[in-house]
């Protein structure tokens, strides 16, 4: 079945690109459990186009970090959208090996610009230079992921955390600690998920 992917807004090498890892993680997901077996038939419609949101909301960043990177979204599909402009790099990480093994296979076989930190998020974020954007996908509670990428968005970072159609009861809890600075951008998927961009972090 031919698929129409003129809307993703990308060039024909990236889309190229992106099969290849939507191709590979299918042969994947039958010896690792990647993404939820529901969701399988629908990789472009519910994965890539949601991943590829976060790059043009922030064509800008060249620097990005993706947590708990998993099946690399958003995180692979910002790297390979990067790719098309031959400058730019992603921090996945990740630290179930089976996944981050994925993950360097994808980056092998796409060209992606990215490096995989098999670890713990505490830990990788250590090591990485704060970035200009950081992303999470289907990892963590807002409040949660507010407490780990603290130190780099209230340095300037800039957050894009998709959420579900309960984001605004997380949104509500997270404010009762921290105070920020939020745009919702709508997905194209009429189901009520929204990609949270938060900067301007700071403690109450």
């Amino acid at each position: 079945m031919k698929v129409d992917h003129s809307d993703l807004r990308v060039s024909r090498e990236t889309v190229d690109r992106l099969a290849i890892l939507v191709d590979l993680l299918q042969r994947w997901q039958s010896r690792i459990n990647l993404i939820g077996p529901s969701t399988v038939d629908d990789i472009w419609s519910r994965h890539i186009r949601d991943s590829i949101h976060v790059y043009h909301t922030q064509p800008a960043s060249f620097r990005w970090a993706d947590l708990g990177s998993g099946a690399g979204f958003p995180g692979l599909v910002t790297a390979i959208c990067l790719a098309e402009q031959d400058r730019g790099h992603v921090h996945l990480i990740e630290s179930n090996s089976k996944k981050a093994a994925f993950l360097r296979a994808a980056i092998q076989a796409t060209g992606a610009r990215a490096t995989v930190h098999a670890d713990r998020i505490e830990a990788a974020s250590l090591k990485i230079e704060r970035p200009d954007a950081v992303s999470a996908r289907a990892l963590a509670s807002l409040s949660d992921l507010l407490q780990l990428t603290e130190a780099w968005i209230s340095e300037g970072t800039v957050a894009y955390f998709h959420k579900g159609r309960d984001y605004r009861n997380e949104v509500e809890a997270a404010r009762g600690a921290w105070e920020f600075d939020l745009v919702e951008h709508k997905q194209d998927r009429n189901d009520e998920s929204v990609l949270l961009e938060i900067s301007g972090l700071r403690r109450r």
